[in-house]
């Protein structure tokens, strides 16, 4: 019997499930792979926002994460926020020993209120040490713009011009999300070993975007897990774009639900219900 596949959300909760690793969860679910989770903080939040944010100690999330490596081999990790050094010191020092196939943070460092949510020392551990780490990184301008300490940009021409910096931080697949730009689409820039491609798409008037960010990484990280081990060179891009038609349909779908009074979740599960 062939085996399914595994992939590790690592991440903190959100009640409402639209985003936090219960988002991840639902996304590994609802594109087929058998999804595990790390909690690194219980949040307080619904959607309209956060109200308080309880981490979980680093000495907890290394015995969670031993103690599922000891039993579970993991195709794939999604890294989400990390908000202090002994934390990101944590999670390098395990999945080093251990390693997984594929390693994807979402490096979360702004809300989308533009208000920064990790301090200066959080914003260098995830720079200096889970950058090098992983596979494939997702940040959206802001963060982009944290991570190589210059101002945000406004035009395509400036997202191209951020690449060599974020090329230079590490990770050789770097996955850099437009939705911040104004226009009717919303384009992403995707580096790889071997150049860069635009990744189209339309823009979605909407007001269901929690979790976005969340989606798309766990997304992702599914799809490269389920590559074969002889894949060709060009599969992890490919793996990539799938994830992203994923989320357009959710983003699409995500009208047909109603869940609170902010800013809902896109619909996970729009190719199932």
């Amino acid at each position: 019997m062939t085996r399914n596949v595994n992939v590790l959300t690592i991440a903190g909760s959100d009640p409402s499930g639209g985003a936090g690793l219960q988002g991840d969860l639902k996304t590994f679910s609802a594109l087929g792979v058998y999804g595990t989770n790390v909690i690194t903080a219980v949040i307080a939040q619904n959607t309209c926002g956060v109200s308080s944010v309880y981490p979980v100690s680093p000495q907890a999330i290394r015995e969670q994460l031993e103690t599922l490596l000891d039993d579970v081999e993991l195709d794939a990790v999604k890294i989400g926020m990390v908000a202090s050094q002994d934390v990101a010191d944590v999670i390098a020092d395990v999945l080093r020993k251990r390693r997984p196939r594929w390693i994807v943070l979402d490096p979360v460092m702004v809300a989308k209120s533009g208000d920064i949510l990790v301090d200066d020392v959080g914003i260098r551990a995830v720079r200096d040490i889970l950058v090098p780490l992983a596979d494939v990184i997702t940040p959206n301008l802001p963060e982009a713009a944290v991570l190589l300490d210059t101002t945000s940009p406004t035009s395509l021409d400036a997202m191209e011009a951020m690449l060599p910096g974020l090329a230079q931080l590490g990770a050789p697949y770097v996955v850099l999300k437009g939705g911040h730009l104004r226009g009717e689409t919303c384009p992403d820039l995707l580096a790889t070993p071997d150049g860069h491609e635009w990744l189209p798409a339309s823009r979605i008037q909407t007001e269901n975007l929690h979790g976005t960010g969340c989606a798309l990484s766990s997304a992702i990280a599914a799809c490269l897990a389920k590559l074969p081990m002889d894949a060709p060179a060009q599969a992890p891009a490919a793996a990539i774009s799938d994830a992203k038609r994923w989320l357009h349909a959710a983003l699409e779908a995500s009208v047909q639900l109603s869940v609170g009074k902010g800013r809902g979740p896109v619909h996970h599960f729009h190719a199932w219900w």
